[in-house]
Protein backbone atom coordinates (compact mmCIF):
# COMPACT_ATOMS: atom_id res chain seq x y z
CA UNK A 1 0.00 0.00 0.00
CA UNK A 2 1.23 3.45 -0.89
CA UNK A 3 1.42 5.62 2.22
CA UNK A 4 1.58 8.90 0.32
CA UNK A 5 -1.77 10.64 0.05
CA UNK A 6 -3.50 8.57 2.71
CA UNK A 7 -4.47 9.95 6.07
CA UNK A 8 -3.22 8.21 9.18
CA UNK A 9 -3.98 8.29 12.89
CA UNK A 10 -1.30 7.50 15.46
CA UNK A 11 -2.80 6.99 18.91
CA UNK A 12 -0.18 7.62 21.55
CA UNK A 13 1.59 9.75 18.96
CA UNK A 14 3.58 11.84 21.44
CA UNK A 15 5.31 8.88 23.11
CA UNK A 16 8.63 7.45 22.00
CA UNK A 17 7.27 4.78 19.66
CA UNK A 18 4.38 6.96 18.56
CA UNK A 19 6.39 10.07 17.80
CA UNK A 20 8.90 8.10 15.74
CA UNK A 21 5.99 6.59 13.80
CA UNK A 22 4.38 9.99 13.26
CA UNK A 23 7.63 11.35 11.88
CA UNK A 24 8.19 8.37 9.59
CA UNK A 25 4.65 8.34 8.17
CA UNK A 26 4.76 12.11 7.67
CA UNK A 27 8.06 11.79 5.80
CA UNK A 28 6.48 9.09 3.61
CA UNK A 29 3.70 11.46 2.58
CA UNK A 30 0.84 10.54 4.91
CA UNK A 31 -1.49 13.16 6.34
CA UNK A 32 -0.99 12.31 9.99
CA UNK A 33 -3.13 13.07 13.02
CA UNK A 34 -1.35 12.83 16.37
CA UNK A 35 -3.86 11.48 18.89
CA UNK A 36 -2.81 11.62 22.54
CA UNK A 37 -3.44 13.22 25.93
CA UNK A 38 -0.09 15.03 26.21
CA UNK A 39 -1.36 18.34 24.86
CA UNK A 40 1.78 20.45 25.10
CA UNK A 41 3.97 17.89 23.39
CA UNK A 42 1.29 17.02 20.86
CA UNK A 43 0.78 20.64 19.84
CA UNK A 44 4.54 21.18 19.63
CA UNK A 45 5.02 18.13 17.40
CA UNK A 46 2.09 19.10 15.20
CA UNK A 47 3.40 22.64 14.80
CA UNK A 48 6.88 21.41 13.92
CA UNK A 49 5.64 19.05 11.20
CA UNK A 50 2.65 21.07 10.03
CA UNK A 51 0.16 18.32 10.92
CA UNK A 52 -2.86 17.96 13.23
CA UNK A 53 -3.05 17.13 16.93
CA UNK A 54 -6.26 15.98 18.64
CA UNK A 55 -6.54 15.42 22.39
CA UNK A 56 -7.54 11.75 22.50
CA UNK A 57 -8.41 9.45 25.38
CA UNK A 58 -8.09 5.95 23.95
CA UNK A 59 -10.63 4.62 26.45
CA UNK A 60 -13.36 6.97 25.20
CA UNK A 61 -15.49 6.22 22.15
CA UNK A 62 -16.29 9.90 21.56
CA UNK A 63 -12.66 10.98 21.94
CA UNK A 64 -11.25 8.39 19.54
CA UNK A 65 -14.02 9.05 17.04
CA UNK A 66 -13.20 12.77 17.06
CA UNK A 67 -9.57 12.01 16.17
CA UNK A 68 -10.68 9.65 13.41
CA UNK A 69 -13.05 12.28 12.04
CA UNK A 70 -10.18 14.77 11.97
CA UNK A 71 -8.03 12.31 10.03
CA UNK A 72 -10.83 11.62 7.56
CA UNK A 73 -11.20 15.34 6.91
CA UNK A 74 -7.64 15.33 5.55
CA UNK A 75 -8.04 12.45 3.12
CA UNK A 76 -9.00 8.77 2.95
CA UNK A 77 -8.17 7.14 6.29
CA UNK A 78 -6.22 3.98 5.51
CA UNK A 79 -3.69 3.75 8.37
CA UNK A 80 -4.20 3.38 12.11
CA UNK A 81 -1.27 2.79 14.46
CA UNK A 82 -1.88 2.43 18.19
CA UNK A 83 1.05 2.88 20.58
CA UNK A 84 -0.75 4.43 23.55
CA UNK A 85 0.18 3.66 27.15
CA UNK A 86 -1.42 4.26 30.51
CA UNK A 87 -1.30 3.26 34.15
CA UNK A 88 -0.35 -0.35 34.86
CA UNK A 89 -0.56 -2.16 38.17
CA UNK A 90 1.73 -4.95 39.27
CA UNK A 91 2.64 -7.26 42.09
CA UNK A 92 2.60 -10.95 42.85
CA UNK A 93 -0.72 -12.75 42.59
CA UNK A 94 -0.48 -13.45 46.32
CA UNK A 95 1.71 -11.07 48.30
CA UNK A 96 4.14 -11.94 51.06
CA UNK A 97 1.48 -10.95 53.59
CA UNK A 98 -0.93 -13.45 52.03
CA UNK A 99 -3.17 -10.82 50.42
CA UNK A 100 -4.41 -11.34 46.84
CA UNK A 101 -3.47 -8.93 44.07
CA UNK A 102 -5.90 -6.01 43.94
CA UNK A 103 -8.79 -6.43 41.53
CA UNK A 104 -9.11 -2.70 40.83
CA UNK A 105 -5.51 -2.47 39.61
CA UNK A 106 -6.05 -5.42 37.30
CA UNK A 107 -9.20 -3.84 35.88
CA UNK A 108 -7.45 -0.52 35.28
CA UNK A 109 -4.55 -2.18 33.46
CA UNK A 110 -6.93 -4.17 31.26
CA UNK A 111 -8.93 -0.99 30.55
CA UNK A 112 -5.92 0.93 29.25
CA UNK A 113 -3.87 -1.83 27.62
CA UNK A 114 -6.56 -4.07 26.15
CA UNK A 115 -10.03 -2.51 26.15
CA UNK A 116 -8.70 0.80 24.82
CA UNK A 117 -6.81 -1.03 22.07
CA UNK A 118 -10.06 -2.75 21.10
CA UNK A 119 -11.78 0.63 21.12
CA UNK A 120 -9.27 2.13 18.68
CA UNK A 121 -9.28 -1.05 16.59
CA UNK A 122 -13.06 -1.18 16.12
CA UNK A 123 -13.53 2.53 15.40
CA UNK A 124 -10.56 2.69 13.02
CA UNK A 125 -11.79 -0.40 11.19
CA UNK A 126 -15.27 1.05 10.73
CA UNK A 127 -13.78 4.24 9.27
CA UNK A 128 -11.30 2.49 6.99
CA UNK A 129 -14.08 0.20 5.73
CA UNK A 130 -15.80 3.23 4.18
CA UNK A 131 -12.86 4.02 1.88
CA UNK A 132 -12.74 3.08 -1.78
CA UNK A 133 -10.82 -0.17 -2.34
CA UNK A 134 -7.36 -0.08 -3.88
CA UNK A 135 -5.51 -2.91 -5.65
CA UNK A 136 -6.79 -6.39 -4.71
CA UNK A 137 -9.60 -4.83 -2.72
CA UNK A 138 -7.31 -3.39 -0.04
CA UNK A 139 -8.69 -0.50 1.99
CA UNK A 140 -6.11 -0.08 4.75
CA UNK A 141 -4.17 -1.47 7.66
CA UNK A 142 -4.28 -1.34 11.46
CA UNK A 143 -1.10 -1.79 13.51
CA UNK A 144 -1.44 -2.54 17.22
CA UNK A 145 1.23 -2.75 19.89
CA UNK A 146 1.60 -5.65 22.30
CA UNK A 147 4.77 -6.67 24.19
CA UNK A 148 6.93 -9.73 24.58
CA UNK A 149 5.47 -9.77 28.11
CA UNK A 150 2.46 -11.36 26.40
CA UNK A 151 4.64 -14.46 26.02
CA UNK A 152 7.07 -14.29 28.95
CA UNK A 153 5.49 -12.03 31.52
CA UNK A 154 7.78 -11.59 34.49
CA UNK A 155 6.97 -12.03 38.16
CA UNK A 156 4.69 -9.17 39.19
CA UNK A 157 3.54 -8.44 35.62
CA UNK A 158 0.34 -10.48 35.58
CA UNK A 159 -2.13 -7.65 34.74
CA UNK A 160 0.11 -6.19 32.04
CA UNK A 161 0.93 -9.61 30.57
CA UNK A 162 -2.77 -10.49 30.50
CA UNK A 163 -3.63 -7.27 28.69
CA UNK A 164 -0.87 -7.63 26.12
CA UNK A 165 -1.74 -11.29 25.68
CA UNK A 166 -5.24 -10.14 24.82
CA UNK A 167 -3.88 -7.82 22.13
CA UNK A 168 -1.95 -10.75 20.67
CA UNK A 169 -5.07 -12.90 20.80
CA UNK A 170 -7.18 -10.32 18.97
CA UNK A 171 -4.81 -10.03 16.02
CA UNK A 172 -5.67 -13.05 13.90
CA UNK A 173 -9.37 -12.91 14.74
CA UNK A 174 -9.56 -9.24 13.79
CA UNK A 175 -7.69 -9.91 10.55
CA UNK A 176 -10.17 -12.67 9.71
CA UNK A 177 -13.16 -10.51 10.66
CA UNK A 178 -11.94 -7.63 8.51
CA UNK A 179 -10.67 -9.60 5.52
CA UNK A 180 -13.92 -9.21 3.53
CA UNK A 181 -13.47 -5.45 3.91
CA UNK A 182 -9.87 -5.47 2.69
CA UNK A 183 -8.42 -4.34 6.03
CA UNK A 184 -5.25 -5.92 7.40
CA UNK A 185 -4.40 -6.18 11.10
CA UNK A 186 -0.84 -6.73 12.36
CA UNK A 187 0.61 -6.42 15.86
CA UNK A 188 4.14 -5.47 16.88
CA UNK A 189 5.39 -7.01 20.13
CA UNK A 190 8.39 -4.94 21.25
CA UNK A 191 10.96 -6.04 23.76
CA UNK A 192 12.71 -3.44 25.89
CA UNK A 193 12.77 -0.04 24.14
CA UNK A 194 14.59 3.02 25.41
CA UNK A 195 11.98 5.77 25.26
CA UNK A 196 11.66 9.15 27.00
CA UNK A 197 9.06 7.61 29.33
CA UNK A 198 11.89 6.13 31.40
CA UNK A 199 13.30 9.57 32.18
CA UNK A 200 16.34 9.50 34.45
CA UNK A 201 16.17 5.70 34.71
CA UNK A 202 17.00 5.26 31.01
CA UNK A 203 20.76 4.94 31.44
CA UNK A 204 20.39 2.41 34.26
CA UNK A 205 17.94 0.33 32.25
CA UNK A 206 20.16 0.49 29.17
CA UNK A 207 23.08 -0.84 31.21
CA UNK A 208 20.93 -3.67 32.57
CA UNK A 209 19.26 -4.80 29.35
CA UNK A 210 22.37 -4.48 27.21
CA UNK A 211 23.65 -7.61 28.96
CA UNK A 212 20.36 -9.48 28.47
CA UNK A 213 19.60 -8.92 24.79
CA UNK A 214 21.43 -11.47 22.61
CA UNK A 215 22.08 -9.12 19.67
CA UNK A 216 22.39 -6.24 19.28
CA UNK A 217 23.30 -5.82 22.93
CA UNK A 218 21.20 -2.76 23.69
CA UNK A 219 17.62 -1.70 24.15
CA UNK A 220 15.49 -1.06 21.11
CA UNK A 221 15.24 2.41 19.62
CA UNK A 222 11.96 4.06 18.68
CA UNK A 223 12.88 4.58 14.99
CA UNK A 224 13.24 0.78 14.71
CA UNK A 225 9.62 0.38 15.75
CA UNK A 226 8.58 3.05 13.25
CA UNK A 227 10.57 1.37 10.49
CA UNK A 228 8.75 -1.90 11.11
CA UNK A 229 5.37 -0.15 11.23
CA UNK A 230 6.06 1.39 7.82
CA UNK A 231 7.14 -1.96 6.41
CA UNK A 232 3.92 -3.56 7.66
CA UNK A 233 1.83 -0.81 6.09
CA UNK A 234 3.58 -1.09 2.73
CA UNK A 235 3.65 -4.91 2.53
CA UNK A 236 0.17 -6.04 1.50
CA UNK A 237 0.83 -9.70 2.29
CA UNK A 238 1.54 -9.09 5.98
CA UNK A 239 -1.70 -9.82 7.79
CA UNK A 240 -2.94 -11.49 10.96
CA UNK A 241 0.57 -11.74 12.38
CA UNK A 242 2.32 -10.71 15.59
CA UNK A 243 5.92 -9.68 14.99
CA UNK A 244 8.39 -9.67 17.87
CA UNK A 245 10.88 -6.81 17.80
CA UNK A 246 13.27 -7.70 20.59
CA UNK A 247 16.81 -8.59 19.50
CA UNK A 248 15.99 -12.24 20.37
CA UNK A 249 15.36 -11.30 24.03
CA UNK A 250 13.29 -13.70 26.11
CA UNK A 251 12.26 -12.29 29.48
CA UNK A 252 13.56 -14.26 32.47
CA UNK A 253 11.21 -14.78 35.46
CA UNK A 254 12.59 -11.66 37.19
Amino acid sequence: MDISGSSAIVVGGTGGLGEATVRRLHAAGAKVVVADVADDKGKELAAELGIRYVHTDATSEESVQAAIDEAQSLGPLRISVDTHGGPASGGRLVGKDGSPLALDGFRTTIEFYLTAVFNVLRLSAAAIAKQEPLDEGSRGVIVNTASIAAYEGQIGQLPYAAAKGGVVGMTLVAARDLSPLGIRVVTIAPGTFNTPAYGKAADRLEAHWSTQVPHPKRMGQSPEYAQLAQSIIENDYLNGEVIRLDGALRFPPK
